[in-house]
């Protein structure tokens, strides 16, 4: 099987296991990527190998690992979890020698598609978790217009007043996911939230939004609409994506009715801005999402396998 039967066939399969993915595409090797191929019968893998660093002053390294090393790929044939085993397998090998064993700002990643379950087990032997998912949820162009009004529940637009409150409430979040394994906490956390919080609202329309409930600030919704968000339009089959950035309750409001306020309030947004899918990243293992987001109408569309550190420690 060579590599273009291999990148054929994989789009193949994808298409029929969930519609809204995109168009699988050829892998995009930079020239300072490594490729890594494994064949077997009539079955094969192929994976590209990139790293990626970010700085620790920089608010992208409050939902990640400073160090990223993430595998494509491509699986084709009878056989998809026997070849991805051999293929993380290689990786493995590559990760040893370029990663620094036992650092905890290092992580291995995998991004498959939620509905394409092949080589799950694979993954698992050798050490990589679910950790999240990007979910998503199509236009509900048949809806009633406007959200319903929650009692005591009050939506507006964040305001300059609010940075300290948006920050706590953004806090709030990252600590709270962090026992998840998908975001990173640091020590400057409170500076870089409240430079990103002020850059928000020097923004003409609203993208940050204050949830009050019986006029106490207690929930946080942060959007992103076309065309912020085309960066988006890569992992979805749609033309107008929009992106659910941050959405949080305080826990002195939990089953309020204020998540659900603010959720409707955001899908009001999207459908004014005429999006066709919202997309958004939430921890698959938080008790209170994954339940939240799935009756809010979201679904997994991709799932981020992860390994914390990349490699781990040797063992005493």
């Amino acid at each position: 099987m060579n590599t273009d039967a291999i990148a054929t066939e994989h789009a193949a399969r994808l298409s029929a296991a969930d519609s809204l993915l995109p168009l699988s595409e050829p892998l995009d090797n930079t020239g300072e990527d490594t490729v890594l191929e494994v064949r077997k019968d009539d079955s094969g893998a192929i994976g590209l190998a990139t790293r990626s660093e970010i700085a620790a002053d920089f608010s992208d390294s409050l939902w990640r690992a400073l160090i990223e090393h993430r595998l494509t790929l491509r699986l084709a044939g009878p056989q998809p979890g026997e070849v991805l085993g051999d293929l993380l397998a290689l990786w493995n090998s590559h990760l040893a020698e370029v990663a620094a064993p036992g650092d905890w700002d290092t992580a291995a990643v995998v991004v498959r598609p939620s509905r394409d379950p092949a080589g799950s087990a694979e993954l698992l032997r050798h050490g990589f978790a679910p950790v999240r998912v990007l979910a998503v949820r199509p236009a509900d162009r048949l809806a009633a217009p406007g959200p319903a009004a929650e009692p005591g529940v009050r939506i507006r637009p964040a305001g300059q007043d609010d940075i300290d409150t948006a920050v706590r409430l953004h806090t709030e979040l990252l600590r709270y996911d962090a026992d998840f394994g998908g975001v990173s906490p640091r020590e400057t956390a409170a500076e870089l939230l409240a430079a990103d919080v002020g850059k928000e609202l020097t923004r003409t329309n609203p993208t940050l939004w204050i949830a009050e409930l019986y006029g106490g600030p207690l929930g946080l919704l942060q959007i992103q609409l076309p065309p912020e968000s085309d960066w988006a339009r890569r992992y979805v089959r749609a033309e107008r994506v929009g992106y659910l950035s941050t959405l949080h309750v305080a826990e002195a409001a939990r089953s309020s009715g204020v998540g659900s306020a603010l959720a409707a309030h955001a899908h009001q947004l999207f459908d004014e801005a005429g999006t066709d899918v919202v997309l958004l990243h939430h921890a698959l293992a938080n008790p209170r999402s994954t339940p939240f987001w799935c009756a809010q109408g979201y679904r997994p569309l991709w799932t981020y396998w992860q390994r914390r550190p990349a490699v781990p420690a040797a063992s005493l």
